[in-house]
């Protein structure tokens, strides 16, 4: 069966005939809300978004196969690693880079804008070049008034303590976090860092030294557990060969004080040793 479908035309006449009557109120409200919403959006401050990936190598043995497959097509990524048991996985980048300590590194890094007549530390530039809404710089005055605060006098040089961060200070770390996101990808593990700014040279800026940093964070993470690991086996291979000379010592000592003796005893106890003895050098 066909269907019938009845569309009927629109009528512009019987609309703006309908319009027409209040045709001065429209003269007055469509100006007023053209300036006013273009009032709002030149005073909103235009941002430039910078993505970088980062793609981990594994770390240990994982589950292989169509088992690891299965597992990474619903999401569950970490299924498919099961074997892997370094402590810094990639599910915690994230938290990584939102870490205060993380933060105060990236204060250090030196920006310039696109323009180049700001170059100074990243610390800075968030403090002392950032745009806003008039709306919110009205507030903020207002705020500085009621409660006004001293001026912050960190020049960026060295590294802050996170331990003693003023108002200003955790304020602007702060809003770091609202402008760095890592984001990881489940099935892939791949690392995605995205920076929001004002500038675009100093949003690609920071987001080539935020995925430099966090590099040199897991590279120096993995090496000391290194040599962790490196000083706890020479221990062991210390202790192990202490042992096995000490044992060796006793073996070579019974054998020479009794060469000639055939006493069942005697044999028990020689082959007590060697047993011992194989079983340290082992």
């Amino acid at each position: 069966m066909e269907e019938k479908k009845n569309n009927a035309p629109i009528d512009f006449a019987a609309i703006f005939k309908k319009l027409w009557p209040h045709r001065k109120t429209y003269y007055k409200v469509l100006p007023a809300v053209l300036i006013i919403t273009y009032l709002i959006t030149v005073c909103i401050p235009r941002y430039y978004t910078c993505t970088v990936k980062l793609a981990p190598e594994p770390t240990g043995p994982s589950v292989s196969g169509s088992l690891g497959s299965l597992a990474s097509s619903f999401g569950l990524g970490s299924l498919s690693k099961m074997g892997n048991l370094d402590a810094l996985n990639v599910e915690i980048y994230p938290d990584i880079i939102k870490s205060m300590d993380f933060v105060a590194d990236l204060m250090l890094v030196q920006v310039t804008t696109k323009k180049g007549d700001i170059k100074t530390n990243y610390y800075t530039y968030l403090r002392d070049h950032q745009k806003d809404a008039w709306w919110n710089v009205i507030k903020a005055r207002i705020s500085e008034w009621i409660h006004p605060t001293p001026k912050d006098s960190y020049s960026g040089e060295e590294k802050l303590s996170v331990f003693n961060l003023t108002k200003q200070q955790s304020d602007i770390f702060n809003s770091v976090s609202g402008k760095i996101k890592c984001n990881v990808d489940k099935k892939t593990d791949v690392v995605s860092i995205t920076v929001t700014d004002l500038d675009p040279l100093v949003c690609a800026t920071i987001a080539n030294m935020t995925c430099k940093k966090l590099q040199e964070f897991i590279i120096a993470y993995r090496t000391n557990k290194a040599k962790i690991d490196y000083e706890y086996y020479k221990k062991l291979t210390a202790e192990a060969k202490s042992a096995y000379v000490k044992v060796d010592k006793q073996y070579v000592t019974l054998a020479d004080a009794n060469q000639d003796v055939m006493l069942p005893s005697y044999k028990a106890k020689e082959e007590d040793l060697e047993d011992e003895m194989q079983l340290k050098y082992n």
